[in-house]
């Protein structure tokens, strides 16, 4: 499902227009800088739960030595934020069945 296909499903169980529920899907998703309520909320450092859904947060790897495959030289990989998604219990049950 992409994300146009995501609004009609929204504006058909909310009973809104289709250019409503896409400016709604925007609102809660959108990654642009200073938009998209989820990713304010991870910028802040914040996390975001969703009851019974699962919760978005952000975690930091620590910097690492690796090695490139290619030449089989050492390399500092720095650290670094990342974005992690844990489902909620009743999400995992869901799709389990």
């Amino acid at each position: 499902m992409n994300k146009t296909e995501f609004a009609q499903k929204l504006a058909k169980k909310a009973s809104v227009s289709q250019a409503k529920a896409l400016e709604i899907v925007d609102i809660i998703f959108s990654a642009k800088s200073g938009e998209g309520i989820i990713a304010v909320e991870l910028d802040a450092g914040r996390k975001v739960t969703i009851p019974g859904f699962g919760t978005f947060q952000t975690k930091k790897r620590a910097a690492r030595e690796g090695i490139n495959p290619a030449t089989k030289a050492k390399i500092k990989i720095p650290a670094k934020h990342y974005v992690a998604f844990k489902p909620g219990k009743t999400l995992k049950e869901r799709v389990a069945e």
